[in-house]
């Protein structure tokens, strides 16, 4: 993926007390000094639940519908902003809050602490499966204007994704039985959970309130802001056009500024310019867009100020000045149709190419920085944690409880071998290519899972790179080559990460681990059936004559930030440097220099130096008007939660606990109305 999974530090510090007051754990000395197999007879003794149920038909169908209702929002965010959402806290609460008020009927009765992981772990599963479709085979599409068929969309991601399970459960007897290691965001679904069923269900059902009270008030909004809502409304129910001559149906303007323009136009009031050039023409709009609120309260007061910063420079001061030396200017397609400038080609012209720099080469140096994370992941290959029962002369205690090694060591070839077939048979890319790409996917994934047990980061995008840059030094005339490698890279590493901080809060309750790989695998099933489909709904919808055209894939509503990054690297290893305008070869390189910079001061300051150089690169491919929503919902959590308000107040429990659910809530509601919007659109065509 192109951009880390974003979620919030809000409460962890709570969540960390809650760990070491409300759940067994074993001491860091006997981390260091006890034995795997003292470490899983004390889990088996201590923590396992084997007669609880966990794997059931409800809580397997729950995480089904769940996980394919989240996986449709993260599309809806993922296409918008390129950044992949975190849904297992979401999930968790949805659950017990749904089961909470089915308690009293025998469909919701004596629904167990597991079966709810277990559901938020299919859900989980379900929603990173929208990864490739905002990066890698968006991207390959964008490049080779070729629309890939649904199935082989979805028999290329789950082939992939069973192949990142395969690859986890050798790594979690290592990462998690024997070194113990956090997996921060697993672990405070844990701490969560435990919380839930064991006193503090009322704090849990309030989040639930916040979450449900905030979802209904933002889909009432964008309901109104929809335009086939209210078409359906207007004409199909309330028939305006037949007897009020209605022609077009009145909606709330998402765009806020609209209003101005319209009576701007009537009154020959003042339109903004920056150097000639109209504002709107630049993307400098205000939008009322809940969804991006929402992310950007997740993303955090840093993160969001130097997305704006990157808006700001981008399209404020590079753009314009771009336009006005003729870098940037409209043109006369193949067709025959003239393209007028737009923000999308500002950025297809121009500006992707400083963009993509900053986010590459921030994101490279952000992980060269932290060399434990390689150091550690190879220690790890160099053990062999499948003989350490039986180098201490003990048995193995969880034999008949973990998944069977023999099925990773059997399955990982097999799914690999799978892998380079349909990566070859579906997008061209050489077998040569496919197999050498199997190894250098295996040890970047073992690199991504121990950065995601350290840190709750997954840097997919950056370790992509790794191999999309290998693979196209090799072959530089196919796009696949370096794509769909890079994708299985990306697609791989965040199963086997997730799945292990799936399980993570499992093993803290008990859980059983094989049930919780069926789990993922139906997750991996519910993500691509609800997805794929979405995928070509919303950003490949066919016209009145039943086609479709890539040409839709980038939109002023989905800019599609994750795929134009791959794109711009994929063309810059086919095309080299030569054909860009001289004036956007010297912007890669203040880019680089600058990225460079800004890195190293977050590394000297210990992350106080407020600009992250991937951030600034998001914000010139983002729509500005995106990026200002986004500030907007970081800026009301930074200034509610400025003063710290104290654990208990009611302050707190609403900012602070429930700064979360509150931004889940925006998102679910406008990207679920949203959906339906683009559904009701297809209908009344």
């Amino acid at each position: 993926m192109a951009f880390p999974a974003i979620g919030t530090s809000n409460g962890r510090d709570t969540r960390g007390t809650l760990v070491e007051m409300a759940l067994k754990t074993i001491s860091d000395e006997q981390i260091q000094t006890w034995s795997r197999v003292q470490k899983d007879r004390w889990w088996r003794d201590n923590l396992y639940r084997g007669d609880m149920p966990q794997l059931t038909l409800r809580s397997a169908l729950t995480g089904f519908i769940l996980g394919g209702v989240l996986s449709a929002t993260a599309l809806y965010i993922g296409g918008k902003t390129g950044i992949s959402i975190g849904v297992g806290l979401t999930s968790v609460l949805l659950t017990f809050a749904l089961f909470r008020l089915l308690a009293q009927t025998p469909l919701g009765r004596g629904f167990t602490i597991l079966e709810n992981n277990c559901t938020q772990s299919i859900a989980t599963a379900a929603g990173y499966m929208v990864t490739p479709l905002i990066s890698s085979l968006a991207a390959y599409m964008l490049v080779t204007g070729r629309i890939v068929p649904w199935w082989q969309m979805i028999v290329w991601n789950v082939v992939i994704s069973i192949l990142g399970v395969l690859v986890a459960f050798p790594m979690k007897r290592r990462f998690i039985n024997d070194e113990q290691l956090p997996f921060p965001e697993g672990r405070a679904c844990g701490v969560v959970l435990d919380a839930l069923y064991t006193g503090q269900a009322e704090a849990g059902l309030f989040k639930a309130r916040l979450l449900a009270i905030t979802t209904a008030l933002t889909g009432l909004l964008q309901f109104i802001a929809s335009d086939g809502w209210m078409r359906l409304i207007q004409f199909k129910l309330l028939r305006l056009d037949r007897w009020a001559g209605v022609r077009e149906p009145w909606h709330l303007m998402e765009r806020i500024d609209t209003y101005y323009y319209q009576l701007a136009a009537k009154y020959q009031w003042w339109i903004p310019k920056i150097l000639g050039t109209d504002a709107r023409v630049l993307g400098l709009r205000l939008t009322l867009d809940a969804a991006m609120v929402g992310v950007g309260g997740l993303m955090g007061i840093r993160i969001a100020s130097s997305c704006l910063l990157g808006a700001i420079i981008n399209f404020a001061v590079l753009a314009p000045l771009m336009i006005e030396r003729g870098d940037i200017k409209s043109y006369t397609s193949p067709a025959g149709v003239v393209v007028q400038i737009s923000r999308a080609e500002i950025v297809n012209q121009w500006a992707l190419w400083w963009g993509v720099t900053m986010m590459v080469v921030g994101s490279l140096v952000s992980l060269v920085a932290r060399p434990d994370l390689f150091t550690g992941a190879f220690k790890a290959l160099r053990r062999r944690p499948a003989a350490t029962a039986a180098e201490v002369g003990g048995e193995d205690v969880l034999r008949d409880i973990e998944l069977p090694l023999w099925m990773s060591y059997v399955g990982v070839p097999l799914f690999g071998f799978l892998g380079v077939w349909v990566s070859h048979a579906f997008f061209g890319v050489p077998w040569m290519l496919g197999f050498l790409s199997l190894p250098l996917i295996l040890v970047l994934t073992v690199i991504c899972t121990n950065s995601m047990a350290l840190t709750s980061w997954t840097p997919t995008g950056s370790l992509s790179k790794i191999t999309q840059f290998s693979m196209g030094a090799i072959d530089r005339s196919n796009p696949a080559s370096n794509l769909i490698p890079a994708g299985m890279t990306a697609e791989v590493a965040s199963n086997a990460a997730n799945l292990l901080s799936d399980i993570k809060p499992g093993y803290m309750l008990g859980a059983k681990p094989r049930q919780q790989a069926v789990g993922h695998v139906i997750g991996i099933l519910a993500g691509s059936i609800a997805a794929t489909p979405l995928f070509f709904l919303l950003f490949l919808p066919a016209n009145k004559q039943g086609v479709r055209s890539t040409g839709t894939l980038v939109s002023e509503q989905f800019a599609m930030p994750a795929a134009l990054q791959w794109k711009g690297v994929a063309d810059l290893i086919a095309k080299g440097v030569g054909n860009l305008p001289a004036s956007a070869i010297w912007s890669m390189a203040v880019a680089a220099v600058c990225a460079l910079t800004f890195e190293i001061l977050r590394i000297r300051t210990k992350g106080r130096f407020p600009i992250s150089a991937v951030s600034v690169g998001l914000g010139v491919v983002l729509p500005p008007e995106a990026t200002f929503a986004m500030w907007i919902g970081a800026f009301i959590l930074w200034w509610q939660g400025r003063d710290k308000p104290a654990p208990g107040t009611r302050k707190h429990a609403i900012w602070v606990d429930g700064a979360e659910p509150i931004c889940a809530g925006l998102i679910s509601g406008a990207a679920l109305i949203g959906i339906g919007n683009a559904l009701v659109n297809v209908m009344l065509q």
